[in-house]
């Protein structure tokens, strides 16, 4: 307890000053003769008042209670690890678990303070990069970041720690209206990149794949993707790109970019990148540093934890797992 005296807070009163308080909840007014409204009528102690059994009793409920919110008031404000974790894009079904573990208070439970980042036009950092630098405890990306980040001489190396798919819904998009129907049309076409290592070596592969000669007119992004504020709005390069006759081609996560596309009566053919010879992997996965693995494991376990909590709340109550990702 001498180290709760000594500990201040933003009211000014130590621990043990509110501790004390909580322990003395105020009854006078349940006893005080001039105050008629504490009489029989509105006195939940009227028909007890002589019986001293009857008041421990309720002052005994009345401090646990007390108590408990004192501990937990405690823990959060005390003996929380602030955790940062930024989005690979503006937020989307892919964050859903991340939203409803805040949201319901599944982080907190486990003793951490999560910030979600989402990237915004002022960005010029990936992500992993973020991680990297020490600006971000974890980071969503693709699977081919972290093979990146093991494959490069960085000092930080990025490991994937969990996957938030059980599998790639990545896909090479095209309007239908466009007329392409298959990869090795894009030969001679555009394909908007967002300067992944491998990306563009990756798309004009898939070409290759399909009997073409993986001749792709290839141009970034402005920041990958994130240093537009139309594409930010929009949540999608098929809007502010690909509808806007801006590019004639570029990568998506289907199950998110594509169902906004066909809710905005937009028709894509697709392309998966597994259908043309291309084992792409999970995506998108988690990224962590290897120096944080190594220095705060149990920070990466209890965040991985609270997560599958997330995800569990949010296959077992869909609307409301809608309503955390609005917020």
């Amino acid at each position: 307890m001498k180290d709760i005296e000594k500990t201040k807070y933003v009211h000014g009163q130590t621990h043990q000053e509110e501790f004390n308080l909580f322990l003395r909840p105020d009854f006078s007014q349940f006893f005080d003769p001039t105050n008629k409204s504490s009489a029989h009528t509105h006195n939940p102690l009227s028909r007890s008042l002589h019986s001293g059994e009857e008041i421990t009793k309720l002052m005994i409920s009345s401090r646990a209670a007390v108590v408990r919110r004192w501990c937990s008031s405690i823990r959060a404000r005390n003996f929380s690890t602030s955790v940062k974790i930024c989005l690979d894009w503006t937020p989307n079904t892919n964050h859903s678990g991340i939203y409803s573990a805040k949201a319901k208070g599944f982080f907190e439970e486990e003793g951490l303070d999560v910030e979600i980042e989402q990237p915004g036009p002022n960005d010029q950092l990936t992500p992993g990069r973020k991680v990297a630098r020490g600006m971000a405890t974890f980071g969503i990306s693709s699977s081919e970041s972290a093979v990146s980040f093991a494959t490069s001489d960085s000092k930080v190396q990025l490991v994937a720690v969990a996957a938030l798919l059980q599998g790639s819904t990545s896909s090479i998009c095209v309007l239908e209206s466009s007329g392409i129907t298959s990869p090795k049309q894009l030969d001679g076409k555009r394909y908007a990149s967002y300067d992944g290592r491998f990306e563009d070596n990756i798309v004009r592969q898939m070409v290759i794949n399909d009997h073409g000669k993986g001749d792709v007119h290839f141009h970034s992004l402005d920041f990958h993707g994130y240093g537009e504020s139309k594409t930010m709005t929009h949540g999608s390069v098929v809007a502010s790109y690909l509808q806007e006759g801006r590019s004639d081609s570029t990568w998506i996560f289907t199950h998110w970019e594509a169902v906004m596309a066909k809710r905005q009566g937009v028709n894509l053919n697709l392309f998966k990148l597994e259908d043309y010879k291309i084992p792409y992997g999970y995506s998108p996965v988690i990224l962590a540093g290897t120096d944080t693995l190594a220095s705060s494991p149990e920070i990466v376990r209890k965040f991985l934890k609270a997560l599958d909590k997330g995800h569990e709340f949010v296959v077992e109550n869909p609307k409301e797992a809608v309503q955390a990702l609005m917020y």
